[in-house]
């Protein structure tokens, strides 16, 4: 009788990180909607929450051991909405739908390479250092737009900002199916012991989020954005760490 209740039990928990998962989807839909009907700042908020759900549903499923080739790819079509199509959407109706085509097909553009950026990844994932991903990640690229309307949600009137934003979306566009590297932060191991380092800065963070919510959401997506265009810094000598098996359903794009 136990052993089935642990059967049981250990089907159930494959569910959790799919109902992450599927909240990150809910808040694709609804960015998608909201920029629809012109509230600009929920969309951005919505891609937010999106963005800290698909990073919690990797770590769920690692804590829990409930990996699943099926967790990958349902987490992959969910980016697709929730980090392709809604950025892009709130990036045209915020600040590009007045621009001429072929300017304004720049969010396509967008979508298309975060398409392809999910692809590769779920092809290289298993040769892949699991500290590192290859091109910039669909969620930090769409929280770069969301944090660019985040901090100023009014609807862009003026055509040289709507040309900066435009740069701005190709430039990420770019970055996503290039071979510039970013911090996974996978190397964190939530079932240790945290140094007490981490939560003082993790504890700060909230402190600034929470005061300056627009400034910080700004700086914190830019920041990531910047951090691997900048070189990293290494001895003489000492080579670059061989590729590690990312494996399972901790590969997040």
């Amino acid at each position: 009788m136990r052993v089935r209740e642990r059967t049981r039990f250990r089907r159930g928990a494959y569910l959790i990180p799919s109902l992450f998962t599927t909240g990150n989807l809910l808040c694709g839909y609804i960015a998608v909607v909201r920029s629809i009907q012109g509230e600009f700042e929920w969309a951005a908020i919505a891609l937010f929450i999106a963005a800290l759900l698909d990073r919690l549903d990797g770590w769920v499923a690692r804590l829990t051991g409930t990996t699943s080739d099926f967790g990958v790819q349902f987490d992959s079509l969910a980016d697709v909405i929730s980090f392709g199509i809604a950025p892009a959407l709130l990036a045209y109706m915020w600040a590009l739908s007045a621009l001429p085509p072929p300017w304004s097909l720049s969010p396509f553009l967008f979508l298309a390479t975060s398409a392809a950026r999910l692809a590769r990844f779920n092809i290289q994932a298993p040769t892949l250092d699991k500290r590192y991903f290859v091109g910039l990640p669909t969620p930090a690229a769409a929280c770069a737009i969301a944090a660019s309307v985040f901090y100023d949600p009014s609807r862009v009137a003026d055509p040289i900002t709507g040309v900066l934003v435009m740069v701005l979306v190709i430039t990420l566009s770019i970055l996503m199916v290039s071979k510039v590297r970013y911090r996974s932060f996978k190397e964190i191991d939530l079932r240790r012991r945290v140094r007490w380092v981490i939560v003082i800065v993790m504890a700060l963070v909230i402190v600034l989020v929470a005061g300056y919510p627009r400034e910080v959401g700004l700086l914190l997506s830019f920041a990531y954005l910047l951090s691997g265009l900048l070189p990293r810094l290494r001895p003489a000598g000492q080579k670059e760490p061989r590729p590690a098996p990312a494996g399972g359903r901790d590969g997040r794009a």
